[in-house]
């Protein structure tokens, strides 16, 4: 291990362009000492992504496209909220061992890392929420950092396993979380060769493959991800708080329609182990119910009701001035 930590500028670049592809190649020991000035190797696969969707301006629009956007939106939208969130992070319901490794592959398909270094990550923030630990705090680190900066910084790239043992165990999620890289690379060529297909089949939609990867996948994925990534950052800074909690986590109704519930986030972190983020009839949470729909399938189950003690719980004290 000394050896790589005194390995040559070189080594450590390729060290962090080969966990691109391979998220296993390096643990957190060895990230915490990448030097800082490689973590331009971070930023250029998140930039790159941002750039590609500059490639609308050559292969157009159709409706067909935006349709497919806006679906691939919602789709992966509630795998990152309904999976990724309320089931690996927070263990709200139930389901079979197959039916998990499908929930994984949806929220994987999202492109924000694989099921562990999503859960580890976020378990850890409900721990260390809006102190100098939280990694993503917008109080502790400002709105950039929350945002954006927390996830491109080297040290905070290796997947702790020991923050998820429940997860760990399975090697088909031990998998995903290693080559995090594949499903989306997957769905992007599923895209391109759907785009591709409807050109040939029906030329009147007016759409091919290009336009269908660049609508469909990454336009999609950027929105996406941004959508995902306001919560870590403006729901810490605002709307009100109906509860009192020890951060500065707070319910934003037009944050909860982007995210299909998430905007409920001081319902979330005064009880994190409901199913349900929307704790009353008028707080839509669009997840939840996607999840109700899901059980009545059969394929999930068990999920954790809003608990009478927390919906009559005094509301906090900005809450009742507000």
């Amino acid at each position: 291990m000394q050896d790589v930590i005194k390995s040559t500028r070189k080594q450590h670049v390729m060290i962090a362009i080969a966990q691109w592809f391979d998220s296993s190649l390096t643990g957190r020991y060895m990230d915490e000492h990448i030097p800082a000035w490689v973590t331009w190797t971070r930023w250029l696969p998140f930039l790159t992504v941002h750039l590609i969707c500059l490639a609308v301006i050559w292969v157009g629009w159709s409706w067909v496209a935006v349709a497919a956007a806006i679906s691939m939106y919602l789709i992966r939208m509630f795998a990152i909220t309904g999976f990724y969130h309320r089931y690996f992070s927070h263990r709200t319901f139930k389901t079979s061992r197959p039916m998990q490794f499908v929930l994984a592959l949806l929220g994987n398909s999202a492109m924000q890392r694989g099921p562990l270094w999503w859960a580890a990550n976020h378990r850890a923030h409900h721990v260390y929420s809006d102190t100098p630990k939280d990694i993503h705090s917008p109080v502790q680190h400002g709105f950039w950092w929350s945002h954006l900066g927390w996830i491109t910084y080297p040290a905070n790239f290796g997947t702790d396993f020991k923050a998820v043992p429940d997860l760990a165990k399975f090697p088909e999620l031990r998998f995903l979380d290693r080559f995090d890289v594949l499903v989306p690379a997957a769905l992007g060529t599923a895209m391109f060769v759907f785009g591709a297909a409807l050109n040939r089949m029906a030329p009147e939609l007016g759409t091919s493959g290009a336009q269908m990867l660049i609508w469909g996948f990454f336009i999609s994925t950027v929105v996406l991800a941004h959508g995902t990534f306001s919560i870590n950052s403006l729901t810490h800074m605002f709307g009100w708080k109906r509860y009192q909690t020890d951060d500065e986590s707070r319910n934003n109704f037009w944050l909860a329609l982007i995210t299909l519930g998430e905007g409920w986030h001081n319902n979330h972190h005064y009880c994190p182990s409901t199913v349900r983020q929307g704790f009353f009839w008028w707080e839509i949470d669009l997840t939840y119910y996607g999840l109700l729909f899901l059980e009545q399938l059969g394929l999930i189950w068990d999920l954790k009701p809003v608990p009478d003690r927390v919906r009559n719980a005094a509301p906090s004290a900005l809450a009742a001035s507000s």
